[in-house]
C-alpha cells in the first residue's frame, strides 16, 4: 500500500569542517583544534541518533599552501574518525578551499529533502590568496547559498571581516577563539547544538543572509575570556 505523501525520502545532512593548518597557527593552537575536533565526534555521533537526521555525512578540507580533502567525499558520522592536522606552509589559500567546497557542493547528488548543510570554517590569520573568488563560487550554488555558513576565529590577530563575509548573514557573528577553552566549547557547540537545531529548524530560505532564527541556532554568546593566543 502506497504511503500518504509517496514513498519515504531519507534526509541526508552534509556538515563540513574546512580547517587551516598553515604555519600561522602555532604548535599550541593546532594541538587544539586537533583535540576539540577529536573529541567532538561522540558528540556528533549523538545529536544524530538523538535527532530527525537520517544519514550525517561528514567532510573535511584542510587549507594552507593548497588545498587537500581529507576523504574523496563525504563519509558518514559512523566511520569518521579525526587524523591530526599539522602545519605547514606560511600561506593560507582560503580561496581555494572555497572552491574546492564549491566543487563538491556542485557535484554532490542531493535530494530536495536534505538539510541544509552546514559549512564551518575554522582560521586564524589573513588569507594570501583570492578569497573572494572562492567565495563567490560558493555562493553561486543553489546549496552554496543555502548552507548555515559558521566562522571561528582563532586569536586577536584573525580577519574577522572576512570571516563576516564568509558567514554572510548581519545577525550571526563569526565566533571569536581567544584561548583553548573557548575554541573547545564552540567545537562542542557546532557539533552538537548547530547540527540538532540546523535538524529541527524551519526550512532555511534559498538565501543564508536572509535568515532571522538564530534564537534556533542558540548561537554561544561572546564571552570575556583573557586573550591567550
Amino acid at each position: 500500500m502506497p504511503l500518504p505523501g509517496g514513498p519515504w525520502v531519507s534526509r541526508p545532512f552534509y556538515f563540513f569542517w574546512i580547517c587551516i593548518c598553515s604555519g600561522s597557527m602555532s604548535e599550541r593552537k593546532m594541538q587544539s583544534l586537533n583535540a576539540a575536533i577529536r573529541e567532538s565526534i561522540p558528540m556528533m555521533k549523538w545529536a544524530k541518533k538523538t535527532s530527525s537526521i537520517d544519514d550525517l555525512m561528514v567532510g573535511v578540507i584542510e587549507f594552507s599552501s593548497g588545498t587537500r580533502w581529507r576523504n574523496t567525499q563525504p563519509i558518514p558520522v559512523e566511520d569518521f574518525t579525526w587524523t591530526d592536522l599539522k602545519a605547514d606552509s606560511s600561506t593560507t589559500d582560503k580561496g581555494k578551499a572555497f572552491s574546492k567546497v564549491a566543487e563538491q557542493l556542485n557535484v554532490m547528488l542531493i535530494p530536495e529533502r536534505i538539510l541544509s548543510p552546514v559549512l564551518v570554517l575554522v582560521t586564524d590569520g589573513q588569507p594570501t590568496d583570492d578569497y573572494r573568488s572562492g567565495l563567490k563560487q560558493i555562493m553561486s550554488l543553489p546549496w552554496g547559498e543555502k548552507a548555515v555558513r559558521i566562522a571561528i576565529g582563532i586569536g586577536e590577530d584573525c580577519d574577522f571581516c572576512v570571516l563576516e563575509e564568509f558567514v554572510g548573514n548581519s545577525e550571526i557573528k563569526p565566533l571569536r577563539a581567544r584561548n583553548e577553552e573557548s575554541l573547545t566549547r564552540y567545537i562542542k557547540w557546532a557539533s552538537t547544538v548547530l547540527i540538532k537545531n540546523v535538524a529541527i529548524a524551519p526550512s532555511l530560505p534559498v538565501d543564508f543572509s536572509k535568515f532571522r532564527y538564530t534564537n534556533i541556532l542558540q548561537i554561544p554568546t561572546p564571552s570575556a575570556e583573557p586573550e591567550v593566543w
